[in-house]
């Protein structure tokens, strides 16, 4: 299976950027990226070009802030932070993500069965 673009998953992109600063805390741009990829073994790739439109959607809706620090190889980068209201949203994503998990599992368990 190849590497899917998260910017193409309608409506993820948002929720798999505040997963990743909530669960790695402070992040460049790139790191999120990286983090993304690394978690989902490879299969989603974020593109510059998705990721940083969504970051400022996220930071518009008060969902992440950002700040200028050094990077390990001492370059100057924006750092996002999933802010409270982040937090609460992606608790709140994600419920809904698991809800609609357990109906597509479902939905496609049964259209299995009935390819048997």
């Amino acid at each position: 299976m190849g590497t899917v673009r998260a910017g193409n998953l309608y409506g993820t992109l948002e929720l798999l950027i505040l997963r990743a600063l909530e669960l790695f805390g402070p992040l460049h741009g790139v790191g999120v990226a990286d983090h993304i990829a690394s978690r989902s073994a490879g299969l989603f790739r974020v593109e510059e070009g998705s990721l940083y439109p969504a970051l400022h959607r996220l930071q518009a809706k008060g969902y992440v802030d950002w700040e200028w620090r050094k990077t390990e190889e001492g370059k100057r980068a924006k750092f996002y932070e999933i802010t409270r209201k982040g937090r609460r949203a992606l608790s709140s994503e994600l419920e809904r993500w698991a809800a609609s998990t357990r109906a597509m599992i479902s939905l496609l368990e049964v259209s299995m069965e009935g390819l048997k």
